[in-house]
């Protein structure tokens, strides 16, 4: 993965954002972070035992072609972009992330159980949404004649490896019982068993996505401040937001396998960095809201908002150098604007649509990062998820928030319950 900021025209000589002294502080703030044992997703490649624990679990149910992810936000969000991005299609994948009733009948419309592995995933084991799926699930299994001392054949649990509900349901049933660590919050936790355990169904190495997070994390704690990319993308952000009032960011890969990369940045950003109070307790209410976009398909809707619409967005552009398949794009029709087509392929054109809205935005004097991927591959999208959840933490010193709680989602639980008994 490659970084550059060229796009975001700053001018840094006079920023208190890029003082050496201040950016020196920034990144002994995010290594003293990452050190804090209640903040495990840096370390997080190293657990070795975490990796096995997935692959053993997959080596039991590995003859199974239907994978139900059953979870919501950091527990389907994650899963979703990684199958979506390198999946291979022999097994299909029907991720439960909601409580509508009229998709949940779709999706459990032709249940095999013998084809079937139901991953119900929830760090608290708690969470209703996913107790609700579970509870209409072994009810349908119990209706196709599954017995209930037979639901550890069909079910795997991921959660909490010592307070969970789920967790206790799990040794109740016999069910193997995956983990997600206790110092690792779910928007956090794709690279945990969250992750790997679809990630490996999907056919994805998975060994090359922690290979690629363990390989960036050199240039994350680069000390030599002024190259230290994460350092200064977190700098110019802050400058842009301060200075410039820009306090959106538009993520867009140009990749229709990465559009699910943008509805996982989506939660990671606004979750993490959109609070009311600060450290110290005073209203603030920050943020940098998040927009999800991809190309080439948005230049035919969201570009035009963006280059001429109001000045508040940083743009996060994500190219793929190298596609693994491609297609000429010659032919025989005389008509002009196919034959302009003739001499190209696929890939070079969408390489021109992304270099042409770049140019498009300098044009306009919109801020952009560019970021590029060699190509779309488990190395490459594990060193990316890293790099973002290193930024996100980076960002809560400079906003001066707490990026891992999320005491405005607690809000809404609490008064959906409320209505609840009320019925």
């Amino acid at each position: 993965m490659k970084i550059s900021l060229a796009g975001l025209n700053l001018q840094k000589n006079d920023s208190p954002f890029f003082d050496q002294k201040v950016l020196s502080q920034r990144l002994n703030d995010f290594k003293q972070t990452i050190d804090d044992s209640r903040f495990g997703f840096f370390h997080l490649t190293k657990e070795k035992a975490l990796l096995e624990e997935s692959k053993k679990v997959h080596q039991k149910f590995k003859d199974r072609t239907h994978f139900y992810q059953i979870g919501i936000g950091g527990s389907s969000l994650g899963p979703e972009m990684l199958v979506s991005a390198l999946g291979n299609k022999k097994c299909q994948f029907q991720f439960i992330n909601n409580i509508d009733p009229e998709m949940m009948a779709d999706q459990l419309s032709d249940l095999n159980p013998e084809k079937s592995l139901f991953y119900f995933v929830s760090k608290s084991g708690g969470t209703a949404e996913t107790n609700a799926a579970l509870a209409i699930i072994t009810a349908k299994l119990f209706d196709l004649g599954i017995k209930q001392d037979q639901l550890k054949n069909y079910f795997v649990f991921c959660t909490d490896p010592s307070k969970s509900d789920l967790l206790n349901l799990g040794r109740e049933l016999g069910v193997d019982c995956l983990t997600v660590p206790s110092n690792i919050g779910g928007r956090f936790s794709v690279l945990t068993s969250v992750g790997l355990l679809p990630a490996l169904f999907a056919g994805i190495d998975v060994d090359q996505l922690w290979s690629g997070a363990e390989s960036i994390k050199d240039q994350i704690l680069n000390n030599d401040v002024d190259s230290n990319s994460m350092l200064q993308l977190a700098s110019s952000l802050m400058e842009l937001k301060e200075k410039q009032g820009v306090n959106q960011t538009v993520f867009m890969p140009y990749s229709s396998k990465l559009r699910d990369f943008s509805f996982w940045f989506i939660q990671l950003w606004a979750e993490s960095l959109g609070k009311k109070h600060s450290k110290t307790g005073e209203v603030i209410n920050t943020g940098l809201t998040p927009i999800p976009g991809y190309g080439a398909t948005d230049q035919h809707s969201q570009v035009q908002l963006f280059m001429e619409g109001p000045y508040d967005k940083c743009f996060f552009m994500i190219e793929v150098e190298k596609f693994s398949n491609d297609f000429a794009l010659k032919n025989e029709y005389k008509n002009s604007s196919l034959q302009k087509l003739s001499n190209y392929s696929l890939g070079q054109l969408m390489q021109a649509e992304f270099n042409g809205t770049l140019k498009a935005l300098e044009s306009h004097k919109r801020p952009y990062v560019h970021i590029s991927l060699e190509q779309n591959n488990a190395f490459e999208l594990g060193s990316a998820i890293l790099f973002l959840e290193s930024l996100t933490a980076l960002m809560g010193h400079y906003l001066n928030i707490d990026p891992f709680d999320q005491p405005g989602v607690e809000a809404g639980k609490i008064f959906a319950f409320e209505y609840l008994n009320k019925l």
